[in-house]
């Protein structure tokens, strides 16, 4: 039997892909946690790999460097709160505020229940490389797209700036919220943030009207 053989074969009944794919959710888990805790700019590879029970070795088997970690963390973050809110727009109905509302609710339900997570999705991923910021921005274009599919007013759900102003203005709600200890209550957050996107919304809706003629 050749080496090749002997290394593929399964151990215990987990195939060596199915290994390497625990290994590196373990990373993940462990660099969000550590990420939250101490910052990714004071976290080391070394710490990673402790926090998650394995050498580094097995760091290297699945991210070439700390920034591809670091923007797979953010990743599995954002996407994990993106199922949340899209499923409670689903479970809202059909009206556009009751959405709204529900995904709003949801996005900071999220924040406030994991504070690491928190902290890797507005904080850690910022100003790190021009890399990492590529990577948050196709996030958040992703996000906002898909975001005013679901709510925006007819006519405006293909405006890019718009949803940029709307998602980043939830997004600085949530880093003041946080850095206030997560207070005010939930409630009094999610009416703030549904208030400014009702107010943009408005607001875009009203400039995209074509001008009225001179003679009407």
């Amino acid at each position: 039997m050749t080496v090749e053989q002997t290394t593929s074969r399964a151990y215990r009944g987990v195939s060596p892909e199915q290994r390497r794919a625990e290994r590196r959710a373990k990373l993940i888990a462990a660099a969000i946690a550590v990420y939250g805790e101490r910052g990714y700019r004071n976290a080391t590879v070394k710490a990673v790999c402790e926090a998650a029970g394995l050498t580094e070795r097995y760091f290297y088997e699945s991210f070439e460097n700390s920034e591809a970690l670091l923007v797979t963390s953010f990743n599995a973050v954002t996407y994990a709160v993106f199922d949340e809110i899209t499923a409670a727009a689903q479970a809202a109905g059909r009206g556009r505020v009751a959405k709204a509302r529900a995904m709003l609710d949801a996005y900071f339900g999220a924040l406030q229940r994991s504070p690491a997570s928190a902290r890797v999705y507005l904080v850690e991923i910022r100003g790190v490389s021009r890399e990492v910021d590529k990577a948050f921005d196709a996030a958040l274009r992703a996000i906002g797209a898909e975001v005013a599919r679901r709510i925006a007013p007819a006519g405006l759900e293909a405006d890019e700036l718009l949803q940029a102003g709307v998602v980043g203005g939830v997004m600085h709600i949530a880093l003041r919220w946080i850095d206030a200890g997560y207070q005010p209550p939930l409630a009094r957050v999610t009416d703030a943030a549904l208030r400014l996107g009702m107010v943009l919304a408005h607001t875009g809706a009203r400039t995209a009207r074509p001008p009225r003629s001179a003679a009407a």
